[in-house]
């Protein structure tokens, strides 16, 4: 068993992997939180918006723009975390803008402070995966970065699973769609205290740091961005998981806003797709480890285009929009699953040519190689 470290408590004498320390509880803990605040959040969203008098039209501005600057914000999170020693308090005011924003959208009536506050959240989600990201790397050995990932990706499939769900059980008890979003604040401060409170990060040295920011930055190769190219390619013809609810809604009747059976059953759809995902991820994942990355990437872009023909042909029929909802929680497994591994594929001679032993774990890029001269 490893050694405790000075910035955590002693461990309990109950059977437990060594590896499971505090911060990485703390950091589960708060990505199930999270994303049961936030999904609780995003399965009532589109009935909201035609509660107040606004079309699918609406939801693509809202979601579109929420989209694209939750990628920018993920990039200035690495960028940030890269120059910043302490990286806890910044990831947990991420987790706390993306709350506070989720939560006052349940008070906003008009489509531009809809727009604005949606935007904020994904901000403050992009911005602080990179530091939970590398806050967990830091946490365990390399030989445990594959099992701590994935520790932290149940969380937050889990989380995708029980936020619809509880969206579901409040519609059916009659509670309004605002009054939704506002409790979306709860399991949200608790994710926010969880990074805060729980998580501990190793003090680096200046010396080491130093050194760190001195050493040469390898380019990526160029096969990296043909991928990149395919990545952005695909990603501009997709669309937002929120529009399957919608779709769900308008399928169950035309006054679907107005019926909680009817939207109690759009938002279980929801929770369908993110139940399948969370059961496909692995088996795709190990599937991609035995065969080619790439390939059953590309298999799954293939299913994702598909599945978008199919609902724009029969999304109206509801036993074809539950089929489409099911693939599309497959191919949506396949995305998020293989495009970081197939990444790391390309990326491995890079990060051996710098000397890096930890580009085996499955993490971004940029944590495994920052992760390998930082000394986690």
């Amino acid at each position: 068993m490893e050694p405790t470290r000075p910035d955590e408590p002693e461990r309990s004498s109950a059977p437990r992997p060594a590896w499971i320390g505090r911060t990485v509880v703390g950091i589960v803990a708060a990505t199930f939180f999270s994303d049961f605040s936030h999904e609780m959040g995003t399965a009532v969203l589109p009935l909201y918006l035609a509660a107040v008098g606004f079309g699918p039209a609406s939801l693509g501005i809202i979601e579109g723009l929420a989209d694209f600057l939750v990628s920018i914000s993920k990039l200035g999170g690495g960028v940030v975390g890269h120059h910043v020693r302490a990286k806890r308090p910044l990831a947990s005011l991420g987790y706390l803008v993306t709350t506070l924003a989720t939560g006052a959208m349940g008070l906003a009536g008009s489509l531009a402070a809809l727009a604005t506050l949606r935007s904020a959240a994904w901000v403050g989600r992009g911005f602080r995966g990179p530091l939970r990201d590398y806050l967990l790397a830091d946490a365990v050995e390399p030989t445990h970065y594959g099992r701590a990932y994935g520790l932290e990706r149940a969380g937050d499939m889990l989380g995708a699973v029980a936020g619809p769900l509880a969206a579901t059980l409040l519609v059916w008890a009659g509670i309004e769609f605002h009054s939704i979003l506002l409790l979306t604040l709860a399991p949200g401060l608790v994710a926010t205290s969880a990074m805060f409170f729980l998580v501990k990060e190793r003090k680096t040295p200046p010396a080491r740091a130093e050194t760190s920011h001195q050493q040469p930055r390898p380019p990526f190769p160029k096969g990296f961005w043909l991928f990149l190219a395919g990545v952005g390619l695909f990603g501009l013809g997709d669309f937002s998981r929120t529009f399957l609810i919608w779709l769900a809604a308008r399928a169950l009747g035309e006054d679907a806003g107005r019926m909680a059976g009817a939207v109690s059953v759009a938002v279980l759809l929801y929770t369908l797709h993110n139940l399948t995902s969370a059961a496909a991820a692995f088996p795709i994942g190990h599937l991609g480890d035995r065969r080619s990355k790439l390939g059953v990437l590309v298999v799954g872009y293939g299913l994702g285009v598909g599945t978008n023909v199919l609902l724009a042909l029969l999304g109206g029929s509801l036993p074809w929009l539950v089929v489409a909802i099911a693939l599309s929680g497959v191919y949506i497994a396949a995305e998020e699953t293989l495009e970081k591994a197939a990444a790391a594929e390309f990326c491995h001679a890079t990060c051996a040519v710098w000397g890096s032993a930890s580009w085996r774990a499955s993490t971004p890029w940029a944590t495994w190689c920052r992760a390998s001269t930082w000394g986690s």
